[in-house]
């Protein structure tokens, strides 16, 4: 049975094909090959990737991330179809659908969104949900950051307070949209935002919400 991580992650393995490995991307400074290695690397190289959260490992990090990003773009995409290897945690199951669902989601729209003829991607409500569920358990640590209160609402009216606090501004969207611009995707991310104009300013100048 495919799941939502491995569907995402097949994805964006086409998308990086297609697109090339200079095509832009939404991560700042990144083209198709750098955010290919990101990805291998994040799943293959534990040892490494631990420098995406610890200060201290980040030169480890950026030494494998030119390593893997001189390897041969094609090698990329196999390693990226493939999964992860054995030994990475990543290979569990459940782990890969918690953790990589969302991952391979916002790096195929990264790379979707920087072209200039993208077009809006229908995603069945099962998916939207499935999205949400890992939305609502994460607002709070996505939100730490945030210089204003912050709710996310869906569009039915469901929502997750993201950060308490006042001036509150309210982001309205899918939970696909929700989640780009909780990673730091404000100006790509198709919402829309209610509060005090200067707290919606202060919220769009914030470059990630605590990811």
């Amino acid at each position: 049975m495919s799941t939502f991580a491995k569907r995402e992650r097949l994805l964006l393995a086409d998308l990086l094909e297609a697109e090339g490995p200079d095509a832009p991307t939404l991560c700042q400074g990144w083209r198709a090959r750098d955010l290919a290695a990101h990805v291998v690397v994040r799943e293959r190289r534990p040892d490494a990737a631990g420098g995406m959260l610890i200060k201290q490992l980040a030169p480890r990090l950026e030494r494998v991330m030119a390593e893997f990003t001189a390897k041969p773009y094609e090698e990329l995409i196999q390693l990226i179809r493939t999964g992860p290897p054995r030994f990475s945690p990543f290979a569990l199951k459940q782990l890969d659908e918690m953790s990589n669902t969302i991952e391979y989601y916002v790096h195929t729209e990264d790379v979707r969104r920087a072209q200039p003829d993208w077009t809006p991607r229908e995603l069945d409500p099962v998916f939207q949900d499935a999205l949400w569920s890992r939305l609502e358990r994460s607002a709070r640590l996505m939100g730490r950051g945030v210089p204003t209160g912050l709710v996310l609402r869906r569009p039915d009216g469901q929502t997750a307070v993201a950060h308490r606090g006042t001036p509150v501004v309210t982001v309205t969207g899918e939970p696909s949209e929700l989640l780009l611009f909780a990673y730091g995707r404000q100006s790509a991310a198709k919402v829309e935002l209610e509060g005090e104009e200067d707290a919606i300013t202060k919220l769009h100048e914030t470059k990630q919400l605590g990811i």
